[in-house]
């Protein structure tokens, strides 16, 4: 039965329930543009999800060249038809009248539109006289989440072995650098271990620092399929904030923000002490099991409980619940990454998964979350910091077999180093080496730590700038040169999200004005900088998507993330197919680890590993003793704090975030009607007895201060725990009459309060773990502040706010397979909060 649901007012539809075992019933959701008809649709083009990392796969709906919806795909096996609000109303953007359509390059301090000989010119020039004058390393490439696999390969292949640079990475290090890490701490190698569809079995989900509600709605709708079926699964959420999550939960777990290794080296005590690990499998499979349970000794509840500001019963509770878990699932995501001592952190969830035996089976697994609809890609393709194909930097095998592969010799490409960084390429810029950066695909004027810094570096005369994106961003406005670029739906490349699955995505309409597909620009810069590998033939042999595609399957094959068995034929009949996909296994594979530990012996590695506490790296030589046999590595980690902690004159703890209706720097989410009415402008988040300490409340304007800098924003008074303040991040100025800087210093971007600091591991910036102070500029007079009601952000005093609605245009139609419950959402657990 066709229902209609306000997908503003009701993010998650409609309940189709679902027991363990069997298979997720399918509900189609579909959005047209108002008066549009589903007969007057022409064609349905093949996709997948862009504004998260999911991998929702839809069908785009097209009408005289112009994108007029979306609706699921029920037969997919990610999201069988459920679409997210983003998923629904994003598209809209693509159609936005201030979309780049020409190139633009800067003329005595403006911007100027020119043709694409002209943008394209200027920048082969400087990357000559810079090649010549100072060598590779003064060129660096910083990109995105959210371009194709064919983009980052190329991207990759032009930056490593044509321009020979070792300064490439992706804003990926900002979201899921520490999700790759810790899995090559533990497993040796990058590579998810579980699959979503280990939510259909599971009997306790364990989510650590990962608001799924809002980060990947359609999993959520999963879960809460199964909470509202026979034998639901029990929640355990560890987040500071009163999330969706929070709400369903067994139990709620609040930790002071900056704890998670104090909190998780307990429940990993509780366990080891209860004798609730398996010992056959610890032995068969791992090293490092005696020196783990000798580090977490003196790790008890009590012991984590004054550090994380969690009553030591609850710990023991959550000990209890994961130790008695038949088969358990664990999520990590920003919480857990964007703190100070992250990949230690993430690295325990590992632990607690090998020391139960809890992987390679119909749930039990562990999810170490993406954050981008491409992040995967990056991290596979080599445009994140790591060589292609998982290789290893170090390892003088895997750098000849690279250059085998792209017919150059082993010392084109850079490995006398680690790859750079991302905040360390934007230090280098800072310094001068750097003199040309080529930003694709994403913001870091409003996305990066300590804004009026990165500012100043981008307005650097020294430092030439080119940005290719889809709109006059932040900080495209201080760059040399403009590349207007295609996006999702104009043009043609494959999506692998963060289970592995691989969906093709197609071409439904034309770019706007000039504006050309990443791929173009990147061949085109290739042919004009005339890259050759050491025969004399170009360095690019493919032209297009589909060969760019056959091109990467060759630099995959034998490697952990082996595409042979894929091809763009293949993807156009399928339903999302997860790698490794070879012709031994050529429907994909739906789990890793089923059979012992893959990657992880010294000559196949991707890692040899870092210390957890200082990043320094653990030698060929030393990871050879440890881990002669390649089995998965149990690695203990001390507790520390961080470095910037509360102070009298920063009495609060800063923290920032995503909200479910807005997506990095609100570029595409900001010009989507029904997304930007829902959450339209940055708001601030208190406890009430923290508002009661300040005097301040629901909606008083007020200014949040720390070292670096000040965001003013409306008040809105949560569950928080209390000692926080919280500030969504998505939040620029490309929609306010500043343009690309703060008025006055008083900011809109929570990254103007942020501090440059990172996971020494990971490299991972920090945004969870400030110190700020909260004041007063007016009271509200009634005004609410501008945050949704539907999520994180609900009001402890909800009859003061109007709830978050979208309106007539927000609706979606819903076809489930079987008839939906009453309720919408399964009632919220009693579960007791910290």
């Amino acid at each position: 039965m066709e229902r209609s649901v306000d997908r503003i007012a009701d993010p998650w539809g409609t309940r189709v329930p679902y027991g363990p075992g069997t298979p997720w019933p399918a509900r189609t959701d579909t959005h047209l543009a108002e008066g549009t008809a589903p007969d007057e649709v022409e064609r349905w083009v093949p996709s997948a999800s862009l504004l998260h990392s999911n991998g929702d796969a839809m069908d785009i709906a097209v009408r005289d060249g112009v994108i007029v919806g979306v609706r699921g795909r029920a037969g997919d096996r990610v999201n069988r038809g459920r679409l997210g609000p983003k998923d629904l109303f994003g598209w809209q953007a693509n159609a936005s009248p201030d979309r780049l359509v020409r190139p633009l390059v800067r003329e005595g301090g403006r911007l100027v539109e020119c043709d694409w000989d002209t943008a394209m010119g200027r920048v082969v020039s400087r990357s000559k006289e810079l090649l010549a004058e100072r060598g590779p390393g003064s060129i660096g490439f910083y990109t995105t989440g959210q371009l194709f696999l064919e983009e980052y390969y190329t991207l990759t292949v032009i930056a490593r072995a044509g321009i020979g640079t070792n300064h490439l990475d992706g804003n990926t290090r900002l979201c899921t650098a520490t999700a790759a890490q810790a899995l090559k701490e533990t497993f040796g190698c990058d590579g998810q271990p579980g699959s979503y569809a280990d939510v259909d079995h599971a009997d306790v989900i364990a989510l650590f620092g990962h608001n799924v509600a809002e980060t990947q709605p359609v999993l959520w709708m999963r879960i809460l399929d199964r909470l509202a079926g026979p034998h639901a699964p029990r929640l355990l959420c560890v987040d500071p904030r009163p999330t969706p999550v929070a709400r369903h939960a067994a139990l709620h777990l609040a930790p002071r923000p900056g704890t998670n290794v104090a909190l998780l080296n307990a429940l990993l005590h509780q366990i080891i002490r209860a004798g609730r690990t398996d010992q056959d499998y610890i032995e068969a499979h791992t090293v490092g099991f005696e020196e783990l349970k000798a580090r977490l000794a003196q790790c008890t509840p009590a012991w984590a409980a004054r550090i994380c500001d969690v009553p030591a019963a609850r710990i023991g509770e959550a000990a209890e619940l994961l130790g008695g878990a038949e088969r358990l699932l664990s999520t990590v995501l920003q919480g857990v990454y964007q703190s100070h001592q992250a990949t230690a952190a993430a690295v325990q969830v590992n632990n607690l998964h090998l020391i139960r035996g809890m992987l390679g089976r119909p749930g039990c697994g562990v999810l170490q979350m993406n954050g981008q609809p491409t992040a995967q890609n990056t991290r596979e393709c080599g445009a994140n910091g790591d060589l292609p194909g998982f290789r290893n930097w170090e390892n003088d095998e895997h750098v000849a077999d690279l250059a085998r592969v792209w017919n150059v010799t082993p010392d084109t490409i850079p490995h006398y180093a680690p790859p750079t960084p991302a905040m360390q390429i934007f230090r280098y810029a800072e310094q001068g080496s750097i003199r040309m950066l080529w930003i694709s695909g994403t913001n870091p004027a409003v996305s990066l730590p300590e804004l009026h810094r990165i500012r100043e570096i981008l307005g650097q005369e020294r430092l030439f700038t080119v940005v290719q994106d889809l709109f006059p961003t932040e900080t495209a406005q201080l760059a040399d040169v403009v590349l207007p670029a295609a996006t999702w739906g104009e043009k043609t490349g494959t999506f692998t999200n963060a289970d592995r699955t691989v969906h093709l995505s197609e071409k439904a309409v034309d770019p706007p004005g000039q504006a050309r597909a990443d791929l173009d620009i990147l061949l085109d810069y290739a042919h004009r900088m005339d890259l050759r590998d050491k025969d004399g033939n170009p360095l690019i042999g493919w032209h297009d998507p589909e060969s760019a595609f056959e091109a990467w399957k060759e630099c995959s094959a034998g490697r952990p993330c082996d595409y042979t068995g894929l091809g763009y034929a293949r993807l156009r009949g399928a339903h999302g197919i997860q790698w490794p996909c070879t012709a031994q296994a050529p429907d994909g594979t739906e789990r890793l680890y089923t059979d012992g530990i893959s990657w992880a012996a010294p000559d196949v590695c991707e890692s040899y590993g870092k210390d957890l506490a200082t990043g320094a790296s653990v030698s060929e030589t030393e990871y050879r003793a440890l881990n002669p046999d390649g089995r998965a590595v149990l690695k203990a980690a001390e507790y520390l704090p961080p470095r910037e902690d509360t102070s009298e004159e920063y009495p609060l703890q800063l923290t920032t975030g995503r909200t479910l209706y807005h997506f990095h720097t609100r570029t595409k989410t900001g010009r989507s009607p029904q997304l930007n009415a829902a959450a339209p402008e940055v708001w601030a988040e208190l406890s009430a007895a923290e508002a009661a300490r300040h005097d301040v409340g629901e909606g008083d304007l007020v200014e949040v201060t720390s070292p670096r800098g000040t965001v003013r924003a409306r008040l809105r008074i949560t569950a928080i725990r209390d000692g926080m303040v919280f500030l969504p991040f998505h939040y620029g100025y490309w929609d306010t009459p500043a343009g690309h800087r703060p008025p006055d210093g008083r900011g809109r971007a929570a990254n103007e309060t942020t501090i440059t600091d990172w996971d020494p591991v990971s490299k991972q910036p920090l945004f969870k773990t400030a110190a700020a102070r909260l004041t007063l500029v007016e009271r509200g007079q009634g005004r609410p502040a501008p945050a949704p009601t539907t999520t994180a952000s609900a009001p402890v005093e909800p009859h003061h706010v109007l709830a978050t609605t979208g309106g007539p245009t927000a609706h979606a139609t819903e076809h489930p397979t079987e008839h939906p419950t009453e309720h919408t959402d399964p009632p919220a657990r009693e579960g007791r909060r910290s």
